[in-house]
Order: C-alpha cells, then structure tokens, then sequence
C-alpha cells in the first residue's frame, strides 16, 4: 500500500518590528505607564483665546488713551487761553450746561459773548494784516465764522455804515478761501452778498452792509487787504 502524503498549506505571518510591542515586554509597559498627552487642538484654542483677550485690552487702552488725550488738549486749551487774559478782567456768568461739570462761561471784559466765543471791535481801523496782529496781542484771532446762524448773531451788534474784516482771505492768490484758524471753509455756512466774491485781485474779506431793494443785508465781500478798515476778534469762551 502506497503511503499517502499529505500537503498542508502553511502560511507564516511576518510580523514588522515596528508594528506593534509585545504586551509584556518593557516599552509596551512604559507606553502604558506614561502619562496622557493634550491634543494639539486644546493649544491652539488657548492660542487663539489669549489672542483675543489681548487684542480686546489693547483696543481698550487705545479708546481710553484717546479720551485722555482730547481731555488734556482741551484743559491745555483753556489754561493758555487764561494765561493770555491774565492782565485783563474777566466777567463770568452762569450758564446751563448740562453735560460738563463747569457751571461758568467767562469772556473778558468788555467783550461780546455767544454760546462758544467772545467778540471785541478793536476802535482803530488797520490793514488786513494788521488787523491780525492787534487780535493776536489780545489772545484772539480775526472773526471765523462756522454759521450762518453765528454770521447773523455778530451782525446784530454792527455799525451798518463799517466795514470789518474777518478772517478769511486767500493771500496765496490761489483762489482757495482759507480761515485763519485752519477751519475748513464751507460755503454753505457763511452768505456772501449777491454775486461775490468777484474781483481776483482782492484776497481778503469784508463783513458789511449792503441795500437791497428796501430791506438792507448783512454779507461778506473780496476787499484790498491793505485798505484800513474796522475788525471783530474772536476768542474761545472759558469755561469754570
């Protein structure tokens, strides 16, 4: 009888040194031991939140930085324009402010008041030019206008045969009207009279009286800067 032989299939697994650790065998049991580690998402998370928290801080540093910044500006302000009246009297009275703590507005005396500013006529009539250097020695500057309603208040305390300079002008000839305080002109807020200004070689400007038909007007008109007319300075009102 013929021996049978028998052919199993025999398949070895490979198994890579790097697959895997036996159980018992010393790195399986550090892997074990070692502490869990934080996931890479919790970090930047942190990253991400720490990021905002220092973001938000420096706005609010930058907002209270710049109210600090316009509140010492405005006491600034208000003390150089004290120190230029030192030699003058004030007269202060009391006003209705209900958003500042201050309870006076005060102008020098013999001078006009309105909400904001003080006004004063100088008695002498000067040149454009140095109508500004008598408002500068009083701490004031030539009249600016930022209204029409402001234009109307001033006219009301005007002689109707005077002429005053203000103090806009455009000295560069570039027929650019300029404010001597560096406001923005806007034509809107000021009336000139009827068809001015109309002349390229007068670069500074009048406020005067005109008739019209039978109702007179107040209204700003180009004039020679060198002719000697009256003024009206204005100063910033103070506050106490």
């Amino acid at each position: 009888m013929a021996s049978e032989i028998t052919y199993a299939e025999v398949k070895f697994k490979n198994e890579s040194k790097t697959s895997g650790a036996n159980p018992g065998s010393p790195a399986a049991l550090e892997e074990k031991t070692s502490p869990h580690k934080s996931k890479p998402g919790f970090h930047k998370q942190l990253f991400a939140s720490l990021l905002i928290l220092l973001l938000l801080l420096a706005i609010s540093f930058f907002i209270a930085f710049v109210i600090f910044f316009q509140r010492y500006s405005q006491l600034f302000k208000e003390k150089q324009n004290l120190h230029k009246m030192v030699h003058q009297n004030i007269m202060c009275k009391k006003e209705n402010l209900i958003t500042e703590e201050k309870m006076w507005g005060c102008c020098p005396e013999h001078w006009m008041d309105s909400n904001t500013s003080c006004y004063f006529i100088p008695a002498e009539s000067k040149t454009w030019t140095d109508s500004k250097k008598k408002c500068t020695e009083m701490g004031a500057h030539l009249l600016v206008i930022n209204s029409r309603e402001e234009q109307q208040f001033i006219s009301k305390t005007l002689k109707k045969y005077t002429a005053y300079y203000v103090g806009l002008s455009d000295l560069e000839r570039k027929n650019h009207w300029q404010w001597i305080d560096q406001s923005p002109y806007d034509e809107n807020a000021v009336s000139w009279h009827s068809g001015e200004p109309n002349d390229s070689n007068e670069h500074c400007v009048l406020l005067n009286y005109r008739n019209s038909n039978q109702d007179g007007v107040w209204g700003l008109n180009d004039a020679n800067c060198e002719i000697p007319q009256s003024s009206i300075c204005e100063t910033m009102k103070l506050y106490l």
